[in-house]
């Protein structure tokens, strides 16, 4: 992912983003055939530096990680499309969108009750309304489907977060474009062009006018 220096994201910023709900990504590693993808909810520790999530004791990714234990958790959100004539000239159209990019080191957590303390802690944060659903080895409902699947227990190595929205163009124009987004969004109702609006207007105090850039 290219980073230019006007639409890097600042750490408070990103996780700020991320604590706001966003906490779907797709996880990628090497497998022995190429690269192998898998959607998932994950449970991002900041404090302690790590991602915890849990798969399917077959999915490929799984051995992928043990050939392998270098992965990338990518989320992306907040995302639309800029038509070229909504921008100065050249009238080049765009792409607006935030994302958040985790290298990471995986390990392959199998122990049952490290397992479960995974699926505890995700429990607690997907739904917090439930407290009675928890997993206890060995015990009903769900301590014993802990052999069918496996936790992945990711430390971050690095992240690398990036908000494409028009940030080095004049600010006159970005203000021009949130207004035809959320034009848009009240003719179409989709939701990401209002979700990339609040994002543009949030990091408009940011953008100084310096004149055209490249994507």
């Amino acid at each position: 992912m290219l980073i230019r220096g006007w639409d890097r994201g600042a750490e408070r910023e990103w996780q700020e983003w991320l604590a706001a709900g966003r906490d779907f990504g797709t996880l990628a590693a090497n497998g022995p055939e190429g690269p192998v993808m898998v959607p998932t909810h994950f449970l991002l520790d900041v404090g302690a530096g790590e991602v915890l999530l849990h798969l399917a004791a077959p999915n490929p990714l799984l051995a992928a990680v043990r050939a392998d234990p270098h992965v990338t958790l990518a989320v992306t959100d907040d995302y639309a499309f800029a038509p070229g004539r909504w921008r100065d000239p050249p009238y080049t159209p765009t792409s607006y969108y935030a994302s958040v990019q985790f290298s990471c080191t995986a390990e392959v957590v199998d122990d049952p009750a490290q397992k479960a303390e995974i699926l505890n802690r995700q429990l607690a944060h997907f739904q917090p309304e439930n407290t009675e659903d928890r997993v206890t080895v060995g015990a009903a409902p769900y301590g014993g489907m802990l052999t069918g699947l496996r936790g992945l227990r990711l430390t971050v190595r690095r992240v690398r977060a990036k908000f494409k929205y028009d940030d080095k163009k004049p600010v006159e124009m970005q203000l021009d474009i949130a207004e035809r987004l959320a034009e848009r969004h009240a003719a179409t109702g989709n939701p990401q062009d209002a979700a990339a609006r609040v994002q543009m207007l949030r990091r408009r105090t940011r953008r100084p006018a310096l004149g055209p850039s490249s994507d």
